[in-house]
Order: C-alpha cells, then structure tokens, then sequence
C-alpha cells in the first residue's frame, strides 16, 4: 500500500479544490425542492463547477455518465441523474461529487431533506454526518487509519442501522481514489499509521435497515437490499501535526 504524502504546495492545491467544492455543494444545497429533477440537479452541478475553472472529476469515471451522484431514499450511492426522476417532498437525497483544480482532486457528500421529512429519516441523517466526526477524531497523526473506521462503526452500531461494507472511503490526491482504501465497519487490524500530509476521503454509508446492498441494472446505482432509507456523509480531510483539516466544509453542514 502506497500513501501519498503531499508536499506543502500540494496541500494548497488540495486546499483549494476542497474549498471551490465546498461552494458547489451550498449552491446545490440551495437548490434542492421537490419538483426538481435529478437531471437539473446535474446540469446545475457541471454549470457550477465548470465556472470555476475546474473539471467535474465524476464524469466519465469509469463510465459514469454524470457530474454528480443523486442518490434517492433507498439508493445509498451512485445514483445515475435522470429527467423522468422528481425528488417529492419526504425523499431524503444524497449529492457525491468532486472536482480537479489544477490536477488535484475533493470529494465530498451531503445527504438532504427535501422539505418536511419524517422524524426516523432525519436522525439517519444526523447520526450518519456526526458518525463521520466522530472517526475524524481519531484522524491525526501516529494514530492508525482503522481507529477511523472503529470510532465510525462504534458510533453508529448502537442505533442498530446498517453499516454498508461493500463500499469505503479511499485516500484522494492526483487521482480520485488513491491508497488507502478505509472501511467505515470495525477492523480487527489497526492499519497504517496516519502521518501528516496525507488526504483522505472519509464518508460513512449508514441504511436504515440492513448492511447489505444490491447494483441496479444500470451497474452503478447501489440500493439498500431491504430497501430501507440510506444516508451518506463524507469530506476530503488532511491529517495534519494536529486536529485534522476539513478541507471540503461549506456553510451548509
């Protein structure tokens, strides 16, 4: 397992296509409203990105046809957008998107109410966003990576919701998923030791109901297998000689 360390000029870059994502999920944020298509919210998302200079890094990756992940009530990720699909009021949708600045790549997620939701659907997602605080607080230097992935499982289990481990958080550099690979589920092994410099993309997957999931017959779109809710919550942090950096984090949590 090789793990990037970036170097001081590296980490700006990074800094900065964190921060220019950051402002791409407040506008989409912004826009969520039922009626709206999960095309619109692509066609919004490419526009955004594109007026700031950078390049949609979902796109074409490995295939998938759009800029940004729409993922609706069941779908935990990669939601492929559509004009026949209308989020209505009640959904829960997640937004996963990226972006190259000057080579260097952000990802981050956000799951959304669209208008009123029901009491159940808002606790997943708040316990799935503070689930990602809480394994980022084993994110810092001479801890091992696996402490992330066991502070998240530890936070979450006793809600009883199902972790997804048929999908984890990666390391993020000048490609988009770079080494490590890191499970949001607990891990008998500790893992390499976290040292400053390196970026990583942590985002807890959490179902209402079952960890397991099934692809759709499109080949990207993951659901939950119960078909139960799923929330997703992730950002692109830096570990640094301190608390780690959250380099992904708008104004609209």
């Amino acid at each position: 397992m090789a793990i990037t360390i970036k170097s001081s000029r590296e980490i700006e870059l990074m800094r900065e296509a964190g921060r220019l994502l950051s402002l791409v999920h407040d506008e989409l944020a912004k826009l969520i409203r039922p009626g709206l298509s999960t095309k619109e919210i692509d066609r919004v998302c490419e526009e955004i990105i594109r007026s700031y200079g950078c390049t949609p890094n979902f796109l074409h990756y490995q295939g998938y046809p759009a800029s940004v992940c729409v993922s609706v009530n069941e779908e935990v990720v990669h939601g492929i957008p559509k004009e026949s699909r209308i989020i209505q009021e009640g959904d829960i949708v997640s937004l996963d998107m990226g972006l190259i600045y000057q080579g260097y790549h952000s990802d981050a997620a956000r799951t959304h109410a669209v208008g009123k939701i029901s009491d159940e659907a808002q606790k997943l997602i708040d316990v799935t966003r503070q689930s990602f605080y809480e394994g980022i607080k084993m994110a810092r230097a001479g801890m091992h990576l696996h402490d992330i992935s066991n502070a998240i499982a530890g936070y979450v289990a006793p809600y009883g919701y199902g972790i997804v481990k048929a999908l984890v958080g990666h390391g993020i550099g000048t490609r988009l998923h770079e080494d490590p690979q890191i499970p949001n589920f607990a891990q008998h092994k500790r893992g390499p030791k976290l040292r400053p410099g390196m970026t990583l993309a942590i985002e807890p997957m959490i179902n209402m109901g079952t960890d397991e999931v099934e692809w759709l017959n499109d080949d990207w779109t993951v659901v939950s297998a119960d078909h139960s809710l799923s929330a997703h919550y992730e950002n692109t942090i830096l570990i640094t000689e301190g608390e780690p950096e959250i380099l992904t984090l708008g104004t609209i949590p």
